[in-house]
């Protein structure tokens, strides 16, 4: 039986786990090489912070998604196809991994956003 995400570091295995996916998926990964060209030690550690506080409530994440969001939209357009393969990678790792109400918790956070997204892009 699978635990629940209850630490930094189940957060941090969740984190690296999707995005190795996203890196590679023909879908929405050339977001990250091509038209944004991420800088993945900035990027992943950012990302752990805003899900530890969603989860966790640490209070260590600052950052507004809209607005770097859009500022990606600008450059290329996202459509719901990109934000579904997102939520596909999302579900699918949390799934592998982890089992709960904390894993539950952040699947429905993560659709409330990719929703709030295609709405405000």
């Amino acid at each position: 039986m699978k635990q629940d995400i209850s630490t930094k570091e189940d957060i941090e295995l969740i984190v690296t786990s999707f995005y190795d996916k996203v890196k590679t998926d023909e879908t929405i990964g050339f977001f990250f090489s091509d038209v944004i060209k991420i800088d993945w030690d900035k990027h992943l550690p950012k990302m752990c912070a805003f899900w530890e506080n969603v989860l966790l409530f640490t209070g260590e994440y600052e950052g507004n998604p809209i607005v770097t969001h859009r500022k990606l939209n600008q450059k290329y357009a996202t459509t719901n196809q990109h934000f579904n393969k997102w939520m596909e990678l999302f579900y699918e790792t949390v799934d592998e991994l982890f089992a709960g109400a904390n894993a539950e918790k952040m699947k429905a956070h993560s659709k409330s956003i990719a929703t709030v997204m295609m709405q405000k892009l």
